[in-house]
Protein backbone atom coordinates (compact mmCIF):
# COMPACT_ATOMS: atom_id res chain seq x y z
CA UNK A 1 0.00 0.00 0.00
CA UNK A 2 2.36 2.51 0.73
CA UNK A 3 4.28 2.08 -2.30
CA UNK A 4 1.46 3.32 -4.35
CA UNK A 5 1.37 6.91 -3.55
CA UNK A 6 4.95 6.80 -4.82
CA UNK A 7 4.97 5.45 -8.00
CA UNK A 8 2.12 7.65 -8.87
CA UNK A 9 4.24 10.40 -8.16
CA UNK A 10 7.10 9.20 -10.21
CA UNK A 11 4.75 8.77 -12.92
CA UNK A 12 3.48 11.91 -12.69
CA UNK A 13 7.15 13.58 -12.07
CA UNK A 14 8.08 11.58 -15.53
CA UNK A 15 5.09 12.53 -17.51
CA UNK A 16 5.67 16.20 -16.60
CA UNK A 17 9.20 15.59 -18.28
CA UNK A 18 7.94 14.41 -21.72
CA UNK A 19 6.97 16.93 -24.20
CA UNK A 20 3.43 17.84 -24.26
CA UNK A 21 1.66 16.25 -27.20
CA UNK A 22 1.01 19.04 -29.93
CA UNK A 23 -2.89 19.67 -29.62
CA UNK A 24 -4.57 19.86 -32.62
CA UNK A 25 -6.38 23.68 -33.75
CA UNK A 26 -10.04 23.08 -34.68
CA UNK A 27 -10.91 25.66 -37.56
CA UNK A 28 -14.58 26.40 -38.49
CA UNK A 29 -15.11 26.97 -42.37
CA UNK A 30 -18.63 28.29 -43.69
CA UNK A 31 -19.48 26.63 -46.84
CA UNK A 32 -22.23 26.37 -49.23
CA UNK A 33 -23.45 23.84 -51.41
CA UNK A 34 -24.89 25.89 -54.84
CA UNK A 35 -25.58 22.63 -56.82
CA UNK A 36 -29.11 23.53 -57.19
CA UNK A 37 -31.43 20.16 -56.19
CA UNK A 38 -28.19 18.52 -55.03
CA UNK A 39 -29.88 16.18 -51.95
CA UNK A 40 -27.61 15.51 -48.89
CA UNK A 41 -23.60 15.84 -49.66
CA UNK A 42 -22.38 12.07 -48.85
CA UNK A 43 -18.69 13.09 -48.62
CA UNK A 44 -16.76 16.52 -48.10
CA UNK A 45 -12.67 16.71 -48.74
CA UNK A 46 -10.24 19.95 -47.59
CA UNK A 47 -7.01 20.99 -48.15
CA UNK A 48 -4.92 23.55 -45.92
CA UNK A 49 -2.15 25.45 -47.60
CA UNK A 50 -2.22 22.67 -50.46
CA UNK A 51 -2.42 19.53 -47.94
CA UNK A 52 -5.32 18.00 -47.22
CA UNK A 53 -6.55 18.24 -43.60
CA UNK A 54 -9.07 16.08 -41.81
CA UNK A 55 -12.67 17.39 -41.29
CA UNK A 56 -13.60 16.12 -37.69
CA UNK A 57 -16.53 17.92 -37.62
CA UNK A 58 -19.70 18.73 -39.97
CA UNK A 59 -23.10 20.51 -39.36
CA UNK A 60 -25.68 21.21 -42.28
CA UNK A 61 -28.58 22.92 -42.88
CA UNK A 62 -31.28 21.93 -39.94
CA UNK A 63 -28.87 21.52 -37.31
CA UNK A 64 -28.66 23.93 -34.09
CA UNK A 65 -28.22 27.12 -35.15
CA UNK A 66 -27.74 31.10 -33.79
CA UNK A 67 -28.64 34.08 -35.84
CA UNK A 68 -27.43 37.34 -34.16
CA UNK A 69 -29.09 40.33 -35.31
CA UNK A 70 -27.40 43.62 -34.97
CA UNK A 71 -29.46 46.63 -35.69
CA UNK A 72 -28.28 50.29 -37.15
CA UNK A 73 -31.06 51.87 -37.77
CA UNK A 74 -31.18 55.83 -37.84
CA UNK A 75 -33.20 57.59 -40.38
CA UNK A 76 -36.27 57.30 -43.20
CA UNK A 77 -38.78 55.16 -41.62
CA UNK A 78 -40.08 54.42 -45.15
CA UNK A 79 -36.91 51.62 -45.55
CA UNK A 80 -36.64 50.74 -41.87
CA UNK A 81 -40.55 50.29 -41.75
CA UNK A 82 -40.04 47.38 -44.52
CA UNK A 83 -36.98 45.94 -43.07
CA UNK A 84 -38.63 45.74 -39.24
CA UNK A 85 -41.31 43.47 -41.32
CA UNK A 86 -39.21 41.57 -43.67
CA UNK A 87 -37.45 40.38 -40.18
CA UNK A 88 -40.21 39.53 -37.98
CA UNK A 89 -41.71 37.34 -41.30
CA UNK A 90 -38.16 35.34 -41.61
CA UNK A 91 -37.70 35.18 -37.93
CA UNK A 92 -41.19 33.62 -37.58
CA UNK A 93 -39.88 31.18 -40.38
CA UNK A 94 -37.57 29.92 -38.65
CA UNK A 95 -36.78 26.40 -37.25
CA UNK A 96 -37.48 25.73 -33.10
CA UNK A 97 -33.17 24.83 -32.96
CA UNK A 98 -32.47 28.12 -34.52
CA UNK A 99 -32.09 30.77 -31.55
CA UNK A 100 -31.85 34.82 -32.36
CA UNK A 101 -30.13 37.34 -30.52
CA UNK A 102 -31.02 40.93 -31.49
CA UNK A 103 -28.15 43.71 -30.58
CA UNK A 104 -28.46 47.61 -31.52
CA UNK A 105 -25.48 48.89 -32.73
CA UNK A 106 -25.65 52.75 -31.72
CA UNK A 107 -23.17 54.12 -28.75
CA UNK A 108 -20.95 50.73 -28.72
CA UNK A 109 -23.22 46.96 -29.74
CA UNK A 110 -25.57 46.51 -27.05
CA UNK A 111 -27.43 43.51 -26.21
CA UNK A 112 -31.58 43.40 -26.87
CA UNK A 113 -32.82 39.97 -26.09
CA UNK A 114 -30.44 37.40 -25.52
CA UNK A 115 -30.26 34.17 -27.85
CA UNK A 116 -32.98 32.30 -27.74
CA UNK A 117 -35.98 29.95 -29.02
CA UNK A 118 -38.35 33.10 -28.16
CA UNK A 119 -39.58 34.84 -30.95
CA UNK A 120 -41.80 37.24 -29.82
CA UNK A 121 -39.61 38.45 -27.53
CA UNK A 122 -36.99 39.19 -30.77
CA UNK A 123 -39.83 40.70 -32.64
CA UNK A 124 -40.84 42.99 -29.84
CA UNK A 125 -37.17 44.10 -29.60
CA UNK A 126 -37.27 44.95 -33.28
CA UNK A 127 -39.98 46.47 -33.28
CA UNK A 128 -39.68 48.87 -30.54
CA UNK A 129 -36.25 49.71 -31.37
CA UNK A 130 -36.24 53.80 -32.37
CA UNK A 131 -34.76 53.88 -35.63
CA UNK A 132 -32.70 57.23 -34.57
CA UNK A 133 -29.19 58.74 -33.25
CA UNK A 134 -26.04 57.66 -35.49
CA UNK A 135 -24.83 54.86 -37.06
CA UNK A 136 -22.32 52.41 -35.06
CA UNK A 137 -21.98 49.45 -37.62
CA UNK A 138 -17.96 50.43 -38.19
CA UNK A 139 -17.50 50.27 -34.47
CA UNK A 140 -19.45 47.31 -33.56
CA UNK A 141 -18.31 44.85 -35.94
CA UNK A 142 -15.53 43.59 -34.50
CA UNK A 143 -17.42 42.80 -31.28
CA UNK A 144 -20.30 41.39 -32.90
CA UNK A 145 -17.81 38.95 -34.74
CA UNK A 146 -15.91 38.02 -31.76
CA UNK A 147 -19.56 37.59 -29.81
CA UNK A 148 -20.32 35.10 -32.80
CA UNK A 149 -16.23 33.49 -32.69
CA UNK A 150 -17.43 32.95 -28.64
CA UNK A 151 -20.61 31.09 -29.80
CA UNK A 152 -18.97 29.17 -32.15
CA UNK A 153 -15.93 27.69 -30.05
CA UNK A 154 -18.24 26.74 -26.87
CA UNK A 155 -20.84 24.58 -28.56
CA UNK A 156 -21.46 22.95 -31.41
CA UNK A 157 -23.85 25.05 -33.46
CA UNK A 158 -23.80 27.42 -36.42
CA UNK A 159 -23.20 31.02 -35.61
CA UNK A 160 -23.90 33.72 -38.36
CA UNK A 161 -24.19 37.83 -37.52
CA UNK A 162 -26.72 39.73 -39.66
CA UNK A 163 -26.33 43.78 -39.67
CA UNK A 164 -29.69 45.90 -40.74
CA UNK A 165 -28.00 48.85 -41.46
CA UNK A 166 -29.19 52.56 -42.85
CA UNK A 167 -25.97 53.92 -42.03
CA UNK A 168 -24.81 57.24 -43.75
CA UNK A 169 -20.80 57.44 -43.59
CA UNK A 170 -21.43 61.81 -42.80
CA UNK A 171 -23.72 60.82 -40.24
CA UNK A 172 -21.00 58.68 -37.87
CA UNK A 173 -19.51 60.41 -34.90
CA UNK A 174 -15.56 60.34 -35.70
CA UNK A 175 -15.29 62.01 -39.00
CA UNK A 176 -14.41 59.98 -41.75
CA UNK A 177 -14.60 62.59 -44.47
CA UNK A 178 -10.57 63.11 -44.34
CA UNK A 179 -11.06 67.18 -44.83
CA UNK A 180 -8.18 68.69 -46.39
CA UNK A 181 -5.52 69.48 -44.48
CA UNK A 182 -3.72 72.98 -46.49
CA UNK A 183 -6.20 74.86 -48.05
CA UNK A 184 -3.90 76.71 -49.94
CA UNK A 185 -2.31 73.64 -51.34
CA UNK A 186 -4.19 72.33 -54.05
CA UNK A 187 -1.68 69.27 -54.55
CA UNK A 188 -3.05 68.18 -50.69
CA UNK A 189 -3.11 64.63 -50.79
CA UNK A 190 -6.69 64.56 -48.94
CA UNK A 191 -8.50 66.62 -51.59
CA UNK A 192 -7.64 63.89 -53.97
CA UNK A 193 -8.17 60.50 -51.57
CA UNK A 194 -11.22 62.01 -49.45
CA UNK A 195 -12.16 58.06 -48.54
CA UNK A 196 -8.64 56.95 -47.53
CA UNK A 197 -9.79 57.31 -43.44
CA UNK A 198 -12.64 55.10 -44.56
CA UNK A 199 -10.26 52.65 -46.23
CA UNK A 200 -8.14 52.65 -43.05
CA UNK A 201 -10.88 51.65 -40.84
CA UNK A 202 -12.15 48.85 -42.60
CA UNK A 203 -8.41 47.63 -43.49
CA UNK A 204 -8.37 47.08 -39.49
CA UNK A 205 -12.01 45.43 -39.74
CA UNK A 206 -10.11 43.29 -42.44
CA UNK A 207 -7.45 42.26 -40.02
CA UNK A 208 -9.14 41.78 -37.10
CA UNK A 209 -11.59 39.67 -38.57
CA UNK A 210 -9.38 37.48 -39.70
CA UNK A 211 -8.82 35.60 -36.87
CA UNK A 212 -12.89 34.83 -36.55
CA UNK A 213 -14.78 32.53 -37.60
CA UNK A 214 -18.52 33.49 -37.91
CA UNK A 215 -19.71 34.89 -41.24
CA UNK A 216 -20.86 38.31 -41.64
CA UNK A 217 -24.42 39.08 -43.70
CA UNK A 218 -25.35 42.81 -43.99
CA UNK A 219 -28.29 44.32 -45.34
CA UNK A 220 -27.95 48.14 -46.34
CA UNK A 221 -31.48 49.72 -47.00
CA UNK A 222 -29.97 52.65 -48.68
CA UNK A 223 -27.40 52.21 -51.22
CA UNK A 224 -25.82 55.83 -51.57
CA UNK A 225 -24.06 56.81 -54.72
CA UNK A 226 -21.85 59.87 -53.64
CA UNK A 227 -17.80 58.89 -53.54
CA UNK A 228 -17.49 58.31 -49.46
CA UNK A 229 -20.81 56.24 -49.11
CA UNK A 230 -19.55 54.13 -52.36
CA UNK A 231 -15.96 53.69 -50.08
CA UNK A 232 -17.91 52.86 -47.41
CA UNK A 233 -20.37 50.15 -48.47
CA UNK A 234 -17.81 48.97 -50.66
CA UNK A 235 -15.67 48.39 -47.92
CA UNK A 236 -18.74 46.45 -45.90
CA UNK A 237 -19.12 44.09 -48.95
CA UNK A 238 -15.61 43.37 -48.78
CA UNK A 239 -15.52 42.36 -44.85
CA UNK A 240 -18.58 40.42 -45.39
CA UNK A 241 -17.92 38.42 -48.40
CA UNK A 242 -13.83 38.01 -46.51
CA UNK A 243 -15.49 35.86 -43.79
CA UNK A 244 -17.43 33.90 -46.12
CA UNK A 245 -20.77 36.06 -46.06
CA UNK A 246 -22.04 38.82 -48.03
CA UNK A 247 -23.63 42.41 -48.35
CA UNK A 248 -27.03 43.41 -50.16
CA UNK A 249 -27.24 47.02 -51.07
CA UNK A 250 -30.80 47.71 -51.63
CA UNK A 251 -31.46 50.67 -54.54
CA UNK A 252 -35.26 50.46 -53.79
CA UNK A 253 -37.82 49.97 -50.80
CA UNK A 254 -38.91 46.96 -53.34
CA UNK A 255 -35.43 44.90 -52.84
CA UNK A 256 -35.19 45.80 -49.48
CA UNK A 257 -37.41 42.18 -48.68
CA UNK A 258 -35.75 40.27 -51.33
CA UNK A 259 -32.57 41.32 -49.58
CA UNK A 260 -33.53 39.93 -46.22
CA UNK A 261 -35.45 37.19 -47.16
CA UNK A 262 -32.24 35.66 -49.15
CA UNK A 263 -29.90 36.81 -46.16
CA UNK A 264 -32.16 34.13 -44.44
CA UNK A 265 -32.44 31.56 -47.03
CA UNK A 266 -28.41 31.94 -47.01
CA UNK A 267 -27.91 31.80 -43.62
CA UNK A 268 -29.84 28.65 -43.37
CA UNK A 269 -28.62 26.51 -46.29
CA UNK A 270 -24.88 27.19 -44.32
CA UNK A 271 -22.65 24.14 -43.57
CA UNK A 272 -20.20 24.64 -40.54
CA UNK A 273 -17.38 22.27 -41.32
CA UNK A 274 -14.55 22.07 -38.88
CA UNK A 275 -10.66 21.09 -39.71
CA UNK A 276 -8.48 19.81 -37.56
CA UNK A 277 -5.06 21.49 -37.94
CA UNK A 278 -1.84 21.34 -36.93
CA UNK A 279 -0.49 23.93 -34.63
CA UNK A 280 2.69 24.43 -36.46
CA UNK A 281 1.02 25.20 -39.59
CA UNK A 282 1.70 28.12 -41.59
CA UNK A 283 0.15 31.66 -39.57
CA UNK A 284 -1.78 32.37 -43.13
CA UNK A 285 -4.14 29.29 -44.38
CA UNK A 286 -5.82 28.82 -47.71
CA UNK A 287 -8.98 26.69 -47.82
CA UNK A 288 -10.09 24.84 -50.30
CA UNK A 289 -13.25 22.24 -49.93
CA UNK A 290 -15.03 20.04 -52.27
CA UNK A 291 -18.12 17.76 -51.94
CA UNK A 292 -19.67 15.04 -53.70
CA UNK A 293 -23.36 13.34 -53.45
CA UNK A 294 -22.80 9.73 -54.82
CA UNK A 295 -20.68 9.95 -57.65
CA UNK A 296 -21.51 13.73 -58.53
CA UNK A 297 -19.21 16.44 -57.90
CA UNK A 298 -21.33 19.38 -56.17
CA UNK A 299 -20.61 23.01 -56.74
CA UNK A 300 -19.14 24.79 -53.31
CA UNK A 301 -18.40 27.99 -52.23
CA UNK A 302 -16.60 28.69 -48.59
CA UNK A 303 -14.14 31.14 -46.66
CA UNK A 304 -10.87 30.33 -48.18
CA UNK A 305 -8.25 32.64 -46.43
CA UNK A 306 -8.15 32.36 -42.32
CA UNK A 307 -5.17 33.62 -39.76
CA UNK A 308 -4.47 31.25 -37.39
CA UNK A 309 -2.06 33.14 -35.14
CA UNK A 310 -5.18 33.32 -32.16
CA UNK A 311 -5.66 29.44 -32.79
CA UNK A 312 -1.73 29.15 -32.34
CA UNK A 313 -1.65 30.65 -29.25
CA UNK A 314 -4.60 28.81 -28.06
CA UNK A 315 -3.08 25.57 -28.21
CA UNK A 316 0.35 26.84 -27.04
CA UNK A 317 -1.28 27.85 -23.88
CA UNK A 318 -3.22 24.61 -23.61
CA UNK A 319 -0.08 22.23 -24.02
CA UNK A 320 1.73 24.72 -21.52
CA UNK A 321 -1.14 23.72 -19.42
CA UNK A 322 -1.15 20.17 -19.98
CA UNK A 323 2.64 20.09 -19.51
CA UNK A 324 2.88 21.93 -15.91
CA UNK A 325 0.09 19.25 -14.81
CA UNK A 326 1.51 15.80 -16.23
CA UNK A 327 -1.52 15.24 -18.70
Amino acid sequence: MPRRPALFAIACALAAMLPARAQSIRLSIPAWIETENAGAASKFEATLNGKPVEISSQLGPGTDQIVLIVMDVTGDPSVVDPAREALVAEISKLPHNAWVGVLRAQDGLHVLTDPSADRDAAIDAINNLPNSGNPGLLEILQPALTLADALLRKAPVRVSVLCITDSNIYRYREDYTNPVINQSDPHDLSRRFPEALVEEKISKLLDASAVLEAPLFVVHLQNRGDRLNRAYQNGLQIVAEATGGRADLCRSVAEISEAITAEFARISSEWRLTLSVSPKVHESAEVRLSARSGDDKLRMSWRSHMELKERQKDAAGENHSRSRTGL
